[in-house]
This record gives structure tokens, sequence and C-alpha cells, in this order.
């Protein structure tokens, strides 16, 4: 009986699940099994923490807005800065003042001084 040549789509598939786990260590570039697995953990890794980056920059913002906000001479909080930004309607995100926190003090302390009037 001659010999069947299997097909190529199944080698094709593998390679490609390969490629994505090339940079792993040991079997999990190497096995099938463990590498299907470790593509699946790092996608689902990956999935999380999306979102847990966008949490950790929005702190970070929080964190340089109220640490300026306190440094200044009369005592004012993040809270009180924000309730007042939102009840002025001034439409500015936290990305934009920590920017401003870090890059121009000044201008922040202008913005709070002239709310809280």
């Amino acid at each position: 009986m001659t010999r069947i040549r299997r097909g190529y789509i199944a080698r094709r598939r593998r390679t490609k699940i390969r490629l994505f786990t090339s940079s792993f260590r040991g079997a999990h570039s190497r096995l099938t099994r463990t590498i299907i697995q470790q593509k699946i953990r790092a996608l689902v890794s990956a999935h999380r923490d999306r979102d847990k980056h966008k949490r950790n920059f929005r702190r970070l913002w929080v964190t340089r807005i109220n640490a300026v906000i306190r440094e200044s001479r009369v005592s004012y909080s993040y809270s009180r800065f924000i309730n007042n930004l939102s009840k002025r309607q001034l439409l500015l995100n936290r990305k934009i003042l920590a920017q401003l926190a870090i890059l121009n003090r000044n201008c922040l302390y202008m913005i709070s001084t002239d709310i809280r009037k």
C-alpha cells in the first residue's frame, strides 16, 4: 500500500500559533498543547491589563493633581476642586489637568483660585 501524505491545514495552524509564542521559554514555545494554553493565557492577560492600564493612569493623574492642589497656600482638596470644576462646567479632563500640574503649576493655581471665587 502506498504512503498517503496528510494535508497541510493542521500544520499551517500550528505554525501560526508557534509564531505567536516564539519568544516564550522552554516547552511554552515548542509543544503544541502547551503553546495553545500559553496563547490563551497571554491573550486573556492582555485583555485584562488594558483596562488595568487605564485605571493606573487615572490614579496617577488624580494623585498629581491632588499633590499640586494641596501644595498651594490655602488648604484645598482634589474632590472640592473637581466639584467646583463641574459646577462651573469647565471641560478639562484629568489628563490635561495633570499635564498642567507638572508643566505649569501657576496656571493650575490660577484656575483653582478663579474657580473658588
